[in-house]
């Protein structure tokens, strides 16, 4: 717990996240020759003026907030939380700032929140896993107290709040226990590894207290059945993942190892894919997710977020940190939990 606070990685992650986005923002859609041509060598790319940030951060501060209010009256549990994240996710979908090429899945899901009527499940999308469900995940790796089970089921709820396939919950979990692992000083050498075990261990819990009757939704025949699918698709990524760390190609287009980060395995694998080629130069990990032929902007938040939770908030120069959108909002979340 020293380490954390002396080295403020949620201020740090949240940062990171943020820059990775804006970073990303203007090359997203684009291929690599395209970026190369338009930007310059990928390693001096520079954070954008001014430097904006896409529905990937705005959505990270919407998670943010209504975790804020849920433990401001007390202990993180479903109900509360569901309800919190609801309402926030309701107001980023009618927000006039929510025009940066937010997602479909998202933009659906968040429609039928808002029917009071019916159960959050009826309105998650059970066959989309999407990046968005893990891209702002990170908070929930970053808040101190929770338990094992609580920041599992959290991460899996909040996922499950618009991506209701069992491969987004299990991205999500396992994006929000990296950014738990680095936050807490783990060494990234030997991260694929204990991802890979945590995914073993918890390949056939379905967290029910947290998920209710989500599964029911799928044509899977039991909860178990369910879920495991989406770890099984995640241990698959993490496979990719650990030869590609096995030999290293910087140079080399991420998205040709892991995938092009469009859904959440692929996004989980690729942003830790860039934190690892570059562990001592995190705006390099940076340039480099930004510098990808697929979903830039959520590959590096997510590349920012790991890096930021294991360096802390010195990753970043205060002539990039002090520019980004919502540097307010970043910086009050990420002291709360540094606290």
């Amino acid at each position: 717990m020293t380490t954390t606070v002396r080295k403020q990685a949620a201020t740090g992650a949240l940062n990171g996240l943020a820059l990775g986005d804006a970073l990303g923002y203007p090359t997203e859609f684009n291929d690599v020759p395209s970026i190369l041509a338009k930007y310059g060598p990928w390693r001096e790319m520079e954070l954008p003026t001014p430097a904006l940030v896409t529905d990937d951060t705005q959505m990270t501060l919407a998670l943010g907030r209504g975790l804020r209010a849920v433990m401001d009256r007390g202990v993180l549990e479903p109900e509360a939380m569901a309800e919190a994240v609801r309402q926030e996710f309701i107001a980023w979908n009618r927000s006039p700032e929510n025009n940066r090429a937010p997602g479909n899945t998202c933009l659906r899901a968040c429609g039928l929140l808002e029917r009071p009527d019916r159960p959050w499940q009826d309105a998650s999308q059970i066959h989309s896993k999407g990046c968005g469900a893990n891209m702002r995940v990170a908070p929930i790796g970053l808040i101190p107290g929770l338990s094992d089970e609580q920041r599992a089921g959290a991460a899996q709820l909040q996922a499950a709040l618009t991506h209701g396939h069992p491969t987004a919950l299990a991205a999500s979990d396992l994006t929000a226990h990296a950014v738990r692992l680095l936050a807490q000083g783990t060494e990234p050498t030997g991260l694929v590894g204990l991802l890979r075990s945590y995914a073993y261990e918890n390949r056939t819990r379905y967290h029910d207290h947290w998920l209710g009757d989500l599964w029911t939704r799928s044509q899977d025949p039991t909860p178990t059945h369910f879920i495991a699918r989406g770890w099984d698709e995640c241990l698959e990524i993490l496979d990719r993942l650990q030869k590609a760390v096995r030999s290293p190609s910087p140079e080399t287009d991420p998205c040709l190892a892991t995938g092009e980060g469009w859904i959440a395995e692929e996004a989980l694998a690729t942003g830790l894919l860039c934190f690892l080629l570059f562990l001592d130069e995190p705006l390099t990990a940076l340039r480099r997710a930004a510098c990808t032929s697929g979903d830039s902007d959520s590959i590096a938040c997510l590349a920012g977020a790991f890096a930021g939770a294991y360096v802390g908030a010195d990753a970043w120069p205060a002539e990039w940190a002090d520019r980004i959108e919502y540097r307010g909002d970043l910086m009050a979340l990420g002291a709360l939990w540094d606290a």
